[in-house]
């Protein structure tokens, strides 16, 4: 398994220039968006995501496209669904195009349903993440001056005691809820199944989405209907393109369908799994809850064929199943971290007829980026890929934007029309990632080899990747001062098998006492769960400091594993 040939960068080349010269959904023509010239923009992007996804759901009318349980939905029973709800925020709340809606829920098909109607009546949808405490989902809704929220029984009692101070309007999904002003199904069922005569413009805002960051608090990154057009066309093409190229192409399956298991608040499930789904009539199939064997017998029940998921959970399946429970898998594609190499190597020993694969990408980016797959992922399975085309450019550049030659460390930077347009009310944090000439520069050190394979080496920003989820550092040291006797904190990420980091702390009380398991508990009650340390140190002295006076934090966890944790979760 060791001298798998990757795939020639000129084989890939003449198969997406004969999808773009072929297929009108893919055509291209060079353009400048916000001032910034790109050699490719997709014709598409264009129109709104809304416009896309109504003339996509003509096409796949009767088709299959959410299942839940035993509830069941076609595609123009989902799209008439969005509808009446975009109606019912206009007729109602006096909705117009631009106002910002939130979703605070975990994955159901209310989720996608409410989605589309914020997006068909022109505002732009807010999705929080379900595992925010009360506070992480109010600083958003200030943020964003978000007043509408369609959420969960469970969200909805987190907002509740807020609701006068913030002005908020609670509408309940999925379960009834006694604090809500209104219920989902009470807004939608008079309401008109028909599309609202709204213009978009495709350079308004689509969406917010909080993504941690060094600066400590989560920052809105605004996304507009161009840039993910551009993500989701990009994506599209790239799957027709895999499918031309692996072996036995001309076996296809006839109906898709993808599990859906990674949470729709961020960037990669909403897009990739929801939106491309959409696109290119694909069937996708909620869990309440991961859990391998349910996943696995869903994968029997429902006939999926793709699976899109961290890399703990693919690990699972592969441990987990026999041949013949995935026989009719074609995908098994990671985002959100880095996949073990042993992994890889793993999977495609035991199951070689699946395609594994592995995407980098960032909010920022739309979750467009860099593609591992087919046998390049399995002749380098260290490397996060190579661009994804036909519109996305990598480059590592230096301090001074300097571009690098192959084989050089130095930042990665992405150049795409899906790049977002800035950060919410962060004029300066914007203009300090996102150059004039249009790269985005992700904070990422890495390196590029001779036929375009990205490395990544380390991070510039202090960010944990804990399954999937980034957390801040600095967010979680903030916590950590809130707590009596603390005198000073640093938090850094410890390597783990399964989630591939785990948050680890180390706090020194000076005089004072602290209880690193009542630390953790009170930490529990403030913050998102996966946010909280799993490992704690009380150290009996000042942590070490580095030239600057700061924290060396690199040596302060270097010394602390070396010894047991005074709390271990």
């Amino acid at each position: 398994m060791t001298d798998i040939a990757p795939l020639k960068t000129e084989e890939i080349q003449a198969t997406v220039e004969k999808f773009l010269a072929e297929e009108p959904m893919f055509g291209c023509q060079p353009g400048t968006i916000r001032g910034v010239d790109y050699e490719r923009v997709f014709n598409m992007s264009n129109m709104s995501l809304r416009d896309i996804l109504a003339v996509k759901t003509q096409e796949f009318a009767d088709q299959e496209f959410m299942v839940y349980q035993d509830k069941r939905y076609l595609f123009k029973e989902v799209w008439a669904k969005g509808c009446q709800f975009a109606n019912a925020l206009i007729d109602t709340y006096g909705v117009k195009p631009g106002d910002r809606i939130a979703i605070a829920m975990r994955n159901y098909p209310e989720w996608c349903i409410a989605y589309l109607g914020i997006i068909a009546a022109g505002g732009t949808v807010l999705p929080l993440n379900a595992w925010w405490q009360a506070e992480e989902l109010c600083y958003a809704l200030t943020d964003s001056g978000a007043k509408i929220v369609v959420g969960d029984a469970k969200r909805i009692s987190f907002l509740h005691p807020h609701k006068e101070e913030l002005g908020l309007t609670l509408i309940s999904a999925v379960e009834e809820s006694d604090l809500a002003d209104a219920s989902f199904e009470e807004l939608t069922k008079d309401a008109s199944p028909e599309m609202p005569p709204v213009a978009i413009d495709p350079e308004s805002d689509f969406c917010i989405l909080y993504t941690s960051g060094s600066t400590g608090k989560p920052k809105g990154v605004l996304l507009t209907h161009r840039g993910v057009v551009s993500a989701v066309l990009s994506w599209s093409l790239l799957l027709n393109v895999i499918e031309t190229l692996r072996p036995n192409a001309n076996v296809r399956p006839e109906n898709p369908a993808m599990l859906v298991t990674l949470p729709l608040f961020h960037v990669t499930a909403s897009h990739s799994s929801f939106l491309l789904s959409y696109l290119g009539g694909r069937k996708i199939v909620f869990m309440y809850r991961w859990d391998v064997q349910d996943a696995l017998k869903l994968i029997d029940d429902e006939n999926i064929t793709n699976l899109l998921m961290v890399p703990t959970q693919s690990h699972e399946i592969v441990e987990a199943a026999s041949p013949e429970q995935l026989a009719g898998l074609r995908d098994i594609a990671t985002g959100g971290a880095k996949r073990p190499a042993h992994h890889v190597m793993e999977m495609k020993e035991k199951f070689p007829a699946i395609n594994s694969s592995s995407g980098y990408g960032l909010t920022e980016t739309n979750a467009l980026g860099c593609i591992n797959a087919l046998t390049d992922y399995q002749a380098r399975p260290d490397s996060t890929g190579r661009a994804v085309p036909p519109v996305t450019k990598v480059a590592i550049f230096d301090q001074e934007m300097n571009e690098l030659p192959v084989g050089e460390v130095g930042e990665i930077c992405i150049k795409s029309p899906a790049n977002f347009r800035g950060y919410l009310g962060m004029e300066e944090e914007t203009n300090r990632v996102l150059t004039k000439d249009g790269w985005f520069k992700t904070g990422d050190l890495g390196k590029l080899d001779e036929d375009g394979f990205v490395y990544i080496v380390d991070r510039l920003k202090e960010l944990i990747i804990r399954g999937g989820e980034n957390i801040s550092c600095l967010e979680v040291e903030n916590e950590i001062y809130k707590y009596d006797g603390v005198m000073e904190a640093t938090v850094f990420g410890i390597p783990d098998d399964k989630m591939g980091e785990i948050v680890g702390a180390v706090v020194y009380p000076g005089e004072n006492t602290v209880d690193a398991g009542e630390l953790h508990s009170f930490l529990k009650g403030n913050i998102a769960g996966f946010k909280v340390p799993e490992r704690i140190w009380i150290s009996p002295q000042q942590l070490p400091r580095g030239g600057t006076g700061k924290i060396d934090k690199r040596a302060t966890r270097e010394f602390a594993v070396q010894f047991p944790a005074h709390y271990s979760a």
